[in-house]
């Protein structure tokens, strides 16, 4: 329950990605528009990117709503990135509401972030989640099995939970992971990069809606779609 954006492509502002389009991060906080469970995201936001000085993963989180967060508006018109993870949370009744529970999450290596919910008894004993909330365990889950996996790992958890919704967006620096299940994502390929989104930013005629049950992976070479329920066949 909450909206993310994932960015590969060109050196860009934070702020361009986050903050600027008229329906961006930002304004989904508090009117999202293609929303199916929850009415506002003010539980929390996190941006991370990958820093080409270090090429590491590097994070800014609060529990605060995004919306009234004046010191990251003056900061993301300066924070430059090729890759960016990027979220804004609606939390799952009874998780605590604090930074350390809000995407994007990290193994040192990865960003990841969470869209939807999973019953915490399904998934595996960690000693490495940031928080005891059910997103957080979902991430550790995924670094523990390696993100390679990561259509294995969503097919086998949404098994040992059929009502779990699954949509999960992670980047190393150089790709791109999303999968579908149960809520939305669309992709806008610009000149300069790639955009993965629970929902479109503007009115761009270019977005492109992300079939359910579906893994992606964006690269410098292309975007690809793969089913997670074979029976949809391949797009």
């Amino acid at each position: 329950m909450c909206r993310h954006l994932g960015w590969l492509g060109a050196d860009v502002t934070v702020s361009s990605l986050v903050l600027d389009p008229p329906c961006g991060l930002r304004v989904q906080s508090y009117a999202p528009r293609r929303q199916k469970h929850g009415l506002l995201n003010a539980d929390g936001w996190g941006v991370g990117f990958f820093d080409g000085a270090s090429g590491g993963p590097r994070r800014w989180r609060s529990q605060a709503p995004l919306w009234g967060d004046v010191s990251f508006d003056s900061v993301a018109p300066a924070l430059r990135s090729r890759c960016v993870v990027a979220a804004v949370r609606s939390a799952t009744v009874g998780m605590p509401i604090d930074a350390s529970a809000t995407a994007p999450f990290t193994d040192g290596r990865w960003l990841l972030s969470h869209n939807g919910v999973v019953d915490r008894a399904v998934l595996p004993a960690t000693s490495r989640a940031e928080s005891i909330c059910d997103s957080a365990l979902l991430a550790a889950a995924i670094f523990d099995r390696g993100l390679d996996a990561l259509g294995e790992t969503i097919t086998e958890i949404a098994a040992a939970d059929p009502a779990a919704r699954l949509n999960i967006l992670a980047a190393d620096g150089a790709r791109l992971l999303a999968t579908t299940w149960g809520d939305t994502l669309s992709i806008l390929r610009r000149p300069d990069g790639v955009v993965l989104a629970s929902e479109p930013y503007d009115n761009d005629s270019g977005w492109e809606d992300v079939p359910d049950r579906h893994l992606v992976e964006v690269t410098a070479t292309g975007v690809a779609l793969t089913p997670l329920d074979r029976s949809e066949g391949y797009r």
